[in-house]
């Protein structure tokens, strides 16, 4: 990943949680509960998947940056999504996706090319390096903003 590509990146995660909120704006609870089709989540429980998935991901950049190749381990979102109350307000879930965002975002500036390269062994995916992490997660809270958007669309 070149500079370039880097900063594209960084700045789409920087502003993952904005997108988040913009596609909340004004949200009813019927709002939040709808789905785009059946068995697709609705932005309830996106959001507390963001939340789950940002304190993940927190740890992941920081077990990948400070331990020499780390197994980052994988989960089953479907069942967090069943099994951890999914269906409760939102308001928690929302703060704690912006601060594990935000705390992790405040490192980049102070990192260099080779912490990027940094990796480890996802147990689903195989290797895994801190710019793949970046790659993955820069876009994420982006395309569930669109999500969100699809699902409140829906009638």
């Amino acid at each position: 990943m070149d500079e370039r590509e880097r900063k594209h990146y960084i700045a789409m995660y920087r502003d993952g949680y904005n997108q988040v909120v913009q596609a909340l704006a004004g949200a009813s609870d019927a709002d939040l509960d709808k789905r785009e089709a059946p068995g697709e989540w609705s932005p309830r429980e996106i959001v507390h998947h963001l939340a789950d998935s940002e304190m993940t991901s927190a740890i992941r950049f920081r077990r990948v940056l400070v331990e020499d190749a780390p197994l980052i381990q994988g989960y089953d979102q479907e069942a967090f999504a069943r099994l951890l109350f999914y269906d409760r307000p939102i308001a928690a879930s929302l703060e704690a996706f912006r601060f594990a965002r935000e705390s992790t975002a405040a490192m980049f500036e102070y990192m260099h090319d080779e912490q990027w390269k940094r990796g480890g062994t996802h147990t689903e995916s195989g290797p895994y390096l801190l710019e793949d992490w970046l790659r993955i997660y820069g876009v994420h809270a982006h395309e569930h903003a669109d999500q969100i958007r699809r699902a409140r669309a829906a009638s």
